[in-house]
């Protein structure tokens, strides 16, 4: 796989897995991606759909948190198992194997699926800023916008340090509500009841499909096929499939974990709140203002808001990464990832921040459910490509999914796509039967947009028969990085010499280092060796050509000299001096010299500094065509 095509690839391969030793190290090793999923398994748009379900129906939809979670068991395990043995994330399989017409929808729904998600994580926090600290919704929104970038900068010290993170918080959560629980004391007996599956009316069908998609979340499934990649496993075939099998013991673990913490949420709704007649307690505000007086107990209050916010920057942490593995997946586009980041928290901000001015803050709660009914209608766009990918032995050999797993795979697809297809038309004849004004927007909007999301369902079930009928030739699809194929020939052929080199000088001190490389690299004296800066001084950014400043000057001098060293030891060399933004004009410069080979120099900086002095050289490899070829110029 190129180094472009890496899924995350600030993280790939970045944590090495033992092939022997105790079973215990080689699954500590590889514990960590399914606890990155699992928190967004308890994220705060849970929180909306496990309240109303427990205050509205006592014990009686607890079977549906169970069915929820087997069912994201396989599903995470199928993800994790298409990330070890393909080498790709679900985004990249899906641009892989669907055309462009196809795609673009997809990218589309998998976008709104993150927003929704993040929606719900931005909401939660406002409301835990709220209750904690008495910060303004609003204002604990736009907080949110910031929190974002605080936290990713954690990733620059390494995946294992943000699991970490992760797992404090979970931790957090988890201590929260054992202190609920044993505050509420449950009616055990009627909580056993309610693992047997009933809908007690036609509501709790909405409440169930939200508790559905808020504990199947999609983005998770494009999350943890990419994450499982940031661990390096052995080539072996054996390795591979021992990496598969502690990758399922580690999503049971993750995702039972997850499906406590949501089974307590739902059964200190019903032992606090349906048990005292507060029946309609949907909003995360209403429950926590409640919880004292009925609880009296003043610790009960904290501890569900300090969970709330621990849940709410957990799973930014995660959606975010969603983000930016959906864009580079489906578009293949590299951008920064804060800026990435940024762009994932403020297309969920917005919506917030308009149904709190518009709607006021009594609105949110009915919002965060919403969210949550958007998630599952997505659902089955990621989960029927994940379940054709797994299947298939052109994409992942010898570790393809068997008759079993397919079956069971296929089930719980057609559950929730079922699922789904009940709540649209029930929704869809509510509306249309209710006699308001608004139903020719029904008709002209929401029936159509409704029939093409059915066409694209359907032709994604059916594309691998459709290709088999129309013997249709798909393209030659990677198995793997593992994979060892013994008929396999490579054939190493000299690389032809450079042409044109191009040096980017900063005048930093190491310039001789980096004129080393390009004397190196210029195998033939013909070649041409360009020596590059860009003048950033205030006149340059301002006049540009037409800046004629000291800085300018000096700098002039400079390459003049050291292209004079290039010449008298023997070497082509002429100089380019940009003026203005780096990255532009270092891309300018390259394109004028036609240069086939550029250097640059790395300072080795990282996190908030890497924002501050800006990426160029991560910014520049994505805009030209040249190898690249960083050398570290401080270590």
């Amino acid at each position: 796989m190129e180094a472009d095509e890496r899924s995350l690839a600030e993280v790939h391969g970045s944590v090495d897995v033992p092939s022997g030793g105790p079973l215990w190290r080689r699954w500590w090793a590889v514990a960590g991606p399914a606890l990155m999923v699992a928190v967004g398994y308890m994220d705060p748009g849970n929180w909306a759909t496990d309240l109303a379900g427990g205050s509205r129906y006592n014990y009686a939809l607890i079977w549906v948190l169970l069915m929820s979670n087997l069912m994201a068991i396989l599903l995470q395990s199928l993800a994790a198992r298409l990330g070890i043995a393909n080498r790709r994330d679900l985004a990249q399989a899906c641009r892989e194997t669907y055309p462009a017409i196809v795609n673009v929808p997809l990218y589309v729904l998998a976008e709104i699926a993150i927003t929704a998600t993040d929606l719900a994580e931005v909401i939660g926090s406002a409301i835990a800023f709220n209750l904690l600290f008495g910060i303004p919704l609003l204002l604990g929104v736009i907080i949110t916008t910031f929190d974002v970038l605080l936290l990713m900068a954690l990733s620059s010290f390494g995946i294992r340090k943000l699991e970490a993170l992760v797992l404090s918080f979970v931790g957090t959560i988890g201590i929260a509500f054992f202190i609920e629980i044993f505050l509420a004391q449950p009616d055990w007996h009627g909580l056993i009841q309610g693992f047997i599956p009933t809908l007690p009316d036609s509501s709790a069908l909405y409440i169930a499909i939200g508790i559905l998609g808020a504990t199947i979340m999609p983005h998770n499934l494009y999350l943890h096929s990419a994450l499982v990649q940031s661990r390096r496993i052995g080539p072996s075939a054996k390795e591979v499939r021992h990496a598969i099998r502690l990758n399922v013991l580690d999503s049971a673990v993750a995702l039972n974990l997850a499906f406590l913490v949501n089974a307590a949420i739902l059964v200190m709704a019903a032992a606090v709140f349906y048990r005292t007649g507060h029946r309609g307690v949907a909003e995360i505000q209403d429950a926590h203002r409640l919880l004292q007086p009925i609880l009296g107990a003043a610790i009960a209050p904290v501890a569900f808001a300090v969970a709330l916010l621990a849940s709410g920057q957990s799973s930014t942490i995660t959606g975010t990464l969603a983000g930016q593995i959906v864009m580079e997946g489906y578009l293949n586009i590299r951008i920064r990832p804060w800026l990435r980041r940024m762009i994932t928290r403020l297309l969920a901000v917005i919506p917030a921040v308009i149904t709190i001015v518009v709607l006021g803050d009594n609105s949110v709660g009915n919002l965060l459910v919403l969210s949550q009914v958007v998630l599952s209608l997505q659902l089955p766009f990621a989960v029927i490509p994940l379940v054709h990918f797994v299947a298939d032995r052109q994409r992942m050999g010898t570790f393809a999914i068997g008759r079993k797993t397919w079956t069971a795979a296929w089930l719980v697809a057609a559950v929730i796509v079922g699922l789904n297809v009940k709540l649209v038309m029930d929704e869809i004849g509510g509306w249309l039967g209710g006699g308001t004004g608004a139903t020719w927007i029904v008709r002209a909007l929401v029936i159509p947009v409704t029939g093409g999301l059915a066409i694209l369902l359907l032709y994604v079930t059916a594309k691998p028969l459709i290709d088999r009928l129309f013997a249709v030739s798909r393209p030659a699809v990677s198995i793997g990085v593992h994979q060892i194929q013994p008929e396999m020939k490579v054939t190493i052929q000299p690389p032809p010499a450079y042409r044109s080199i191009a040096v980017a000088l900063d005048f930093s001190g190491s310039e001789e280092k980096l004129l080393s490389e390009a004397v190196r690299l210029a195998s033939s004296r013909q070649a041409v060796i360009t020596l590059m800066h860009v003048v950033e001084s205030p006149a340059a950014l301002l006049h540009g050509d037409e800046a004629g400043d000291l800085e300018t000057r000096e700098d002039i001098e400079r390459l003049e000299a050291f292209a004079a060293a290039l010449t008298a030891a023997g070497y082509n060399a002429q100089t380019r001096l940009g003026l203005g933004k780096p990255v532009a004009e270092l891309e300018r410069m390259i394109l004028d010299c036609e240069a086939d080979a550029v250097i640059l120099g790395a300072h080795g900086h990282a996190g908030i500094s890497d924002i501050i002095h800006g990426a160029t050289a991560d910014a520049l490899r994505h805009r030209i065509s040249a190898t690249v070829m960083i050398v570290p110029l401080f270590s």
